[in-house]
């Protein structure tokens, strides 16, 4: 596991978000914190319901929570789940992540013992559609 304070901090918010995430279709619980440009950690859990498509991811929830806050720029994300593999965002949460991302954003995936894999956002989305394509 790597270990920093501030690593160790995403770490704690997604893992307590987690404990309280809604997941009674998958089972699948997932928990994410977000530290803003400011440093401010905002975490969320996600929330499926019946209709199973519509539920929220983690991400999302933790994106939302950070721009509630007049947040504007991502400088970390980390998601936590218990997977056999280290769980990087879902196309849709790539697409949110770089709405707010810095050109440094790193994402960082994690299971219960700790950090598995740390890549810079870039890595994850190389050609993304944003507000470049709009003008």
């Amino acid at each position: 596991m790597k270990s920093t304070k501030a690593l160790d901090e995403l770490f704690a918010a997604a893992a307590a978000a987690r404990k309280n995430a809604y997941a009674p279709y998958s089972g699948f619980a997932v928990g994410a914190a977000v530290r803003a440009a400011s440093g401010t950690v905002f975490s969320a859990a996600n929330v499926e319901n019946a209709a199973y498509p519509v539920g929220t991811c983690a991400e999302a929830g933790a994106i939302a929570a950070m721009v509630a806050a007049d947040e504007r720029r991502i400088a970390a994300i980390l998601i936590l789940a218990d997977s056999s593999e280290p769980l990087m965002p879902c196309g849709a949460c790539r697409q949110r992540i770089f709405e707010f991302a810095m050109p440094d954003t790193q994402v960082h995936s994690a299971g219960p013992g700790g950090v598995r894999a740390s890549v810079p956002f870039a890595e994850l989305f190389p050609r993304p559609f944003g507000p470049s394509n709009l003008g």
